[in-house]
């Protein structure tokens, strides 16, 4: 049953909302209020001749209370204010060439649309695209931008799923940033946020029991998705994900934290949205992608429904990251205790998930499960993105944390890695504005419980000092990036070093194909170093990743014939000390190696 406000022409409007439980239902239009009809399944409908797009309207439930429509596509007064009827086929698009990128092939670069630029609105970013693209990113993922209360967040309280935030552009400045990516060849990936909605303006309850109390999650009730009245819930989100396809031509959505989304039914949400993304796609000719975020470790969601997974395309490797992060920047508390060790590096590169079954000391028990059977496009992977520097107390980035050499040896491993790379706004220049966690609600009972709850948040980490006041102005105006560094000194460095790595992934035969069957890995404990060889149709590749911060001397490394370096991290135009390797060496050569740096070496007789 598709739902909300859906406009027929001729200034007609159908109106369908879900409320199960409500004893009657009216629709207020400015001029008039037209009575709705029960259908099945505690579906409410009504038609009026007198609702042309830009009418603004309200649903009455029980004769007392006026509220926006839950699945409103446009909040332009904000999450208290009248929703606004759309005409979303008004839109002139100019993307019916566009035919998708396949996971695979997709460099992503992660953006939040409010500190992306000075400006913040989705015009300001559309005209950046170019420079992306000149980057080598071919997918744009944006954070939420879902309606939330005020005007700064980070996009996970919002309230309205189908409304797009208006002091972002609204709607049509949505669309606009899609159709230019599009004409760019740039694929749009959405993140959308299914186990929880914000509290300020959240009146989904009033409608019905979108709710429950069974199972509770960090921001409270948790989405009922396997209770009584339950399929009015599960529709609400699947017509969302459709609506995101259909109506603003996204590539891919981006689910957050589904470890929060509990269902213990026999077929789970997530199986049954992917299974209907899956129609939608054969329907559109073109495939629609969804890449989830989940702290389970849990292959199983990236199975397909048939062998009894939840069959969702691709996942976030948090696995991956935290062992990057520790070893190059050495911290131990909260999650990061669990990890540190080379071999964990080598793990994550050979199969993706660290803990496949291993006891967690943060978690006090086994914990996860084998991922090594799974394609490597099925990882999504990243040395940065929102949550893991603005989930810091002080939301530093890598780039506050580590040296020069080892932003560009984390780069290095993971572009060079055979799963899809993701980079978060700023870091292929050494962004160094933090990304602190903001708001801008009105109520200050939740003002002051957002305050708290950040500090309690904070306690395992054992962090000094205080978070900055998420609701602060100020600190969303720190959290935005300086893109007129990427043109001075070590940033623009920096900036041509991405540059090269992602260019050189694209064009390399090896390094252009996600395989994990054509590599070998080995780490040498006592230098912190790994060797990963990769190789495919006779082409060879050598990649050497230095953790410690001492130059190595190694032999031993190098397979047989000769080997010419491609790129050195360490060479003195990358803006570092030199590099310790001539153009070509030979097996059985003593290498050289830089702490702190990689190396990527190709077989002398490759193309």
């Amino acid at each position: 049953m598709e739902i909300g406000a859906r406009y027929a022409g001729d200034g007609e409007t159908e109106f369908i909302v879900w409320a199960p439980l409500a004893e009657g239902l009216e629709l207020m239009l400015p001029s008039r209020v037209v009575p709705m009809q029960r259908e099945q399944d505690g579906y409410w409908r009504a038609v009026a001749g007198d609702a042309p797009p830009g009418t603004e309207y309200l649903y009455r439930i029980n004769g007392e209370r006026e509220r926006p429509d839950p699945a409103s596509s446009f909040q332009p007064q904000g999450v208290h204010g009248p929703s606004q009827v759309l005409d979303h086929s008004s839109f002139r698009w100019e993307d019916d060439h566009w035919r998708g990128i396949s996971l695979r092939e997709m460099v992503i670069y992660e953006v939040h649309i409010g500190t992306f630029t000075p400006e913040g609105t989705f015009d300001a970013a559309a005209a950046r695209v170019e420079e992306l693209l000149d980057l080598g990113v071919n997918a744009l993922e944006i954070m939420p931008v879902a309606q939330f209360p005020g005007e700064r967040n980070w996009g996970y309280d919002g309230v309205y799923p189908f409304s797009v935030q208006n002091s972002y552009g609204g709607p049509e400045g949505l669309k606009r940033l899609v159709n230019e990516c599009h004409r760019k060849g740039v694929a749009v990936v959405l993140d959308v946020v299914y186990n929880h909605l914000g509290h300020e303006g959240n009146y989904l309850q009033e409608y019905g029991p979108y709710f429950t109390d069974r199972y509770l999650t960090p921001w409270g009730r948790a989405v009922n998705f396997d209770g009584a009245y339950s399929d009015g819930v599960r529709n609400f989100f699947i017509q969302n994900a459709l609506h995101w396809f259909r109506n603003y031509h996204i590539d891919a959505l981006r689910l957050d934290a589904v470890h929060a989304i509990f269902d213990m039914s026999a077929r789970h949400f997530l199986a049954e949205l992917s299974d209907r993304v899956r129609l939608f796609s054969r329907r559109e000719g073109r495939p629609h992608l969804l890449i989830a975020e989940s702290d389970l470790n849990d292959s199983r969601l990236i199975r397909p429904t048939n062998l009894c997974g939840h069959g969702i395309d691709a996942l976030w490797c948090d696995d991956f990251h935290h062992s990057l992060h520790v070893l190059l920047t050495g911290e131990k508390d909260g999650y990061y205790v669990d990890f540190g060790g080379l071999d964990q590096m080598v793990k994550a590169l050979r199969e993706g998930f660290v803990y496949t079954g291993e006891y967690s000391v943060f978690r006090k028990r086994r914990h996860g499960n084998s991922s090594k059977d799974h394609p490597p496009e099925r990882f999504v992977v990243f040395a940065q993105n929102h949550d893991q520097v603005g989930n810091r107390m002080l939301g530093e980035r890598l780039s506050s944390l580590v040296c020069f050499e080892s932003l560009k040896l984390a780069a290095g491993v993971v572009l060079c890695s055979p799963y899809v790379p993701l980079l978060f706004m700023g870091e292929e220049y050494g962004e160094e504005a933090p990304f602190p966690y903001f708001v801008s609600h009105s109520d200050q009972a939740l003002i002051e419980a957002v305050r708290q709850g950040r500090k309690e948040e904070f306690r395992s980490f054992r962090w000094k000092g205080e978070p900055p006041d998420p609701q602060s102005v100020e600190t969303f105006l720190r959290a935005k990036i300086h893109w007129e560094k990427r043109r001075t000194g070590r940033h623009r460095v920096l900036l041509h070093l991405y540059r090269a790595l992602i260019r050189l992934r694209r064009d390399n035969p090896v390094l252009s194909v996600l395989d994990r069957e054509r590599m070998e890995l080995r780490p040498f404990e006592a230098e912190g170093v790994i060797a990963m060889r990769r190789w495919r149709d006779g082409s060879q590749v050598l990649c050497i990743f230095n953790f410690s911060r001492s130059d190595r001397r190694l032999t031993g490394v190098l397979p047989a014939g000769r080997w010419r370096r491609v790129l050195d991290s360490s060479d003195v135009i990358w803006g570092g000390p030199g590099s310790l390797l001539p153009e070509r060496v030979s097996a059985g050569d003593e290498i050289g190696v830089r702490g702190r740096s990689f190396t990527v070496l190709s077989k002398e007789d490759d193309h």
